[in-house]
């Protein structure tokens, strides 16, 4: 009887699952390949005339190919911020796990109110406006590290945690300084972890529309979010455009979370498992 409850239960999740995101997927997908007039009707059905790839060319010619620069900003964007996360974010969690000291609880209250705490967008724009880095592609890449170092943190000292210290010590014997204890040993061995942080924040960098808007304003800055933008006015929007735009800017990370979901769920994981 338990079984078949748990079997019900089971089966009802992926029931569930899939008609969560496969359905509002379909709705775009079927949205992107109709024209103008079609699309405007707003109707979950199968389009007249099929044109998805000329829609999807005219997204990318549209004002003078921004999307292409906005794709470049994008990775640069992704590729920058994550790769900071990750390298300060094992440091950080490494030595709070690691070395015990009093402030260690002010540090932990400072970490978790960076996932609590809203961020205040007026006063960040007017630092950032003293320290010259205001409508620049490197401030607005310290900005995602700033938000997403302290997920990173609580995410990997809990995995640090399940290390043995005799690793440590046993790298110290044989003569490793704090540097190369930590980049030849400690950094190898969250992998799991460090696979889970990378796709989990690039998903969120890439897929980011407020940072951009409030940090990076300015054409030639835009990234793919903000491309949203183009087909939108006033008085018209062209809907079938904009879902395109929508389709062509979630298959990369889209493809990046069905490729490494495994790894996702095992870094995320590991620390349970280990404990």
């Amino acid at each position: 009887m338990r079984s078949t409850t748990r079997w019900l239960v089971g089966l009802s999740g992926i029931v569930l699952t899939t008609v969560l995101f496969l359905v509002p997927f379909a709705f775009i997908l079927t949205m992107a390949a109709k024209d103008a007039n079609d699309a405007s009707l707003l109707e979950f059905s199968w389009p007249a005339h099929f044109q998805l790839w000329e829609n999807v060319v005219a997204v990318f010619q549209a004002r003078d190919y921004m999307l292409i620069i906005a794709f470049i900003n994008s990775t640069i964007l992704t590729v920058a911020s994550v790769t900071l996360m990750v390298v300060f974010g094992a440091m950080i969690a490494y030595v709070l796990d690691r070395r015990k000291s009093r402030l260690n609880p002010l540090i932990n209250t400072f970490v978790l109110a960076g996932l609590i705490i809203p961020p205040a967008v007026v006063p960040t724009i007017w630092v950032m406006q003293s320290l010259g880095i205001f409508k620049s592609l490197v401030g607005l890449i310290l900005i995602e590290v700033a938000f997403g170092l302290s997920f990173t943190v609580l995410t990997m000292r809990a995995f640090i945690a399940t290390i043995p210290r005799e690793i440590d010590e046993a790298a110290i014997v044989d003569g490793a300084g704090p540097l190369r204890l930590f980049f030849q040993v400690v950094f190898p061995l969250l992998k799991s972890v460090i696979i889970t942080i990378v796709v989990v924040q690039s998903i969120f960098v890439f897929n980011d529309f407020q940072n951009p808007l409030y940090f990076l304003p300015g054409q030639q800055n835009a990234t793919v979010q903000l491309t949203l933008f183009n087909f939108q006015s006033q008085y018209v929007t062209s809907y079938n455009l904009l879902f395109a735009n929508i389709l062509v800017i979630t298959i990369p990370m889209l493809v990046m979370y069905v490729f490494f979901q495994r790894q996702i769920v095992a870094g995320m994981t590991a620390g349970a498992v280990k404990g």
